[in-house]
Parts: structure tokens; C-alpha cells; sequence
């Protein structure tokens, strides 16, 4: 069984149960960064859960502008645009990582693992990486762009400079999987989630597989730098970090780094 060389829309479109998430998917050969077309689309007016799919990316984008290495025909690379009141925005980042996890465990029987804020990891390497921008104007969230970037069937092997940090579901399972069944699952899962963000059991499914809590870390954000243990996450997904000093900070955003 080969690679596909291009997504079938068709397989990915009778699979979804969703309301409006994946309901239009725009699908691009190849394109600089799904992030950046589906800016311009909403930016546009596009509907909310339009999905920006692209089999291809040239400067696929993580976060801090890293880059995400992007061949074609063997991974999932997408944008979804999404318009919550603001009082949801900060939800996105405990849905979208909790639906690849979701996805994952669905579709191949693997035990992903979150790490804060939204890398999805099997044994310790990435799988997925999720970048979410936003734009918000006053008390309005104009529009959000959610990205989740999925190995699927890459053979990392094959990228040496990503080759000791990330996996992909071939290189866990050894065989290829459909894309086509995992996109459709991770849209259904999101909007389930999305749906029900404010409950418990979708803030408790998100902490149980985080895999920082009760770690020593180290957590870099811009210029600044904090150590202590992640203690735990609060409602809006932000970290909860305990300093030596025995003060408790709230963290929304950063790189975190494991400590020995």
C-alpha cells in the first residue's frame, strides 16, 4: 500500500458528525503555511470550522517561529478557524491538544500524552504540535486559528534533525494509517470538546494526560525564565507553577523544559 498523494475529501467529508467544524475544507496542494491562508480567510469573513487542509507546506510554522518540517503526502497539516466569545478563547488550548489525543487513541490504540501547553507526545517524542493565534479586538475575538500539525505516516527516520525528538503513527505502529479517518476524527472530537469546554470532564480528560504535573521544570517565556514544580492547571488551562520560594504563579504561556 503506497502513500496517498492527495487527501480524498470525500472519505474525511462521510465520516464527520459535526455541526460546523470541517464543514468547508479548503484543500491546497501545496501552500507556504496553512496558518497564514487561513489568517487571510478570516480575515475575509470565512465561516467558523472552516478548515484550511494542506498536503504540502514550505514553511510550515511551530511555535516561536519554529520551523514544522512539512512533506507532502504524509502527514496532516491544518488551520482551523474558529470565532468563540472571549470568555472560550483560552479553552482552545486544552480542546485542540485533548482531540489529537483523542484522535490518536481512537484511531491506532496508542497512549498519547500531553505536554503543557500543546505538544501531543507517544514515549516521549512529538507527534503533534499545535500553534493557536489569535485576533482580538476590544472584547472580541475577531477571529482564532488553531493548527494542529499530525505525523502520520512519515518516516522520521528519514529527517535527521527531528529524527531524536519527534515520532510519527508509522514509526510507532509500522504500518501506515489513513489520514483521511484521522482528520475526520480529530474534527469530531474538537467540536465535541469545544462544545462542552466549560465542563469538568473536558478540563479533567485534558490534566489526566498531561505529562509535566508534578515535574520539575524550567519555563521560558520572551526574556523571562521560572523554575519550580507544576503543581497543577487551573480552568483556563494555565499551569500552575510552585517556586522554590513556595509561592504559587500562574503561567498562560511558555516553552517548558523537564529539569533532570
Amino acid at each position: 500500500m503506497g502513500a496517498h498523494v492527495s487527501f480524498d475529501l470525500a472519505a474525511v467529508e462521510a465520516q464527520l458528525r459535526t455541526q460546523f467544524v470541517g464543514r468547508r475544507i479548503d484543500y491546497l496542494a501545496c501552500t507556504d503555511s496553512t496558518m497564514n491562508v487561513a489568517r487571510a480567510e478570516a480575515e475575509r469573513g470565512a465561516a467558523e470550522g472552516t478548515v484550511i487542509l494542506a498536503e504540502e507546506q514550505t514553511a510550515g510554522r511551530g511555535r516561536f517561529d519554529r520551523t514544522w518540517v512539512s512533506p507532502a503526502g504524509k502527514n496532516i497539516y491544518l488551520t482551523l478557524i474558529m470565532r468563540p466569545p472571549l470568555e472560550r478563547l483560552r479553552s482552545l488550548s486544552v480542546v485542540a491538544p485533548l482531540a489529537v489525543c483523542l484522535a490518536l487513541e481512537e484511531m491506532t490504540g496508542l497512549g498519547p500524552r500531553i505536554k503543557w501547553p500543546n505538544d501531543v507526545r507517544v514515549g516521549g517524542r512529538k507527534i503533534s504540535g499545535i500553534l493557536i493565534e489569535s485576533e482580538v479586538s476590544g472584547q472580541t475575538v475577531r477571529y482564532a486559528l488553531v493548527g494542529p500539525g499530525v505525523n502520520v505516516n512519515f518516516d522520521i527516520e528519514e529527517s535527521s534533525e527531528i529524527a531524536d525528538s519527534a515520532t510519527s503513527i508509522k514509526s510507532e505502529l509500522g504500518y501506515e494509517t489513513s489520514r483521511e479517518e484521522l482528520l475526520a476524527a480529530f474534527l469530531n472530537h474538537f467540536e465535541a470538546a469545544y462544545r462542552r469546554a466549560s465542563s469538568t470532564q473536558i478540563l479533567d480528560a485534558w490534566r489526566s494526560r498531561l505529562d509535566t504535573l508534578g515535574r520539575q521544570i524550567r519555563v521560558t517565556f520572551r526574556d523571562q525564565s521560572l523554575e519550580g514544580v507544576a503543581e497543577d492547571v487551573d480552568a483556563d488551562g494555565s499551569l500552575l507553577l510552585r517556586t522554590a520560594d513556595g509561592s504559587l504563579t500562574t503561567v498562560d504561556a511558555g516553552e517548558v523544559t523537564l529539569r533532570g
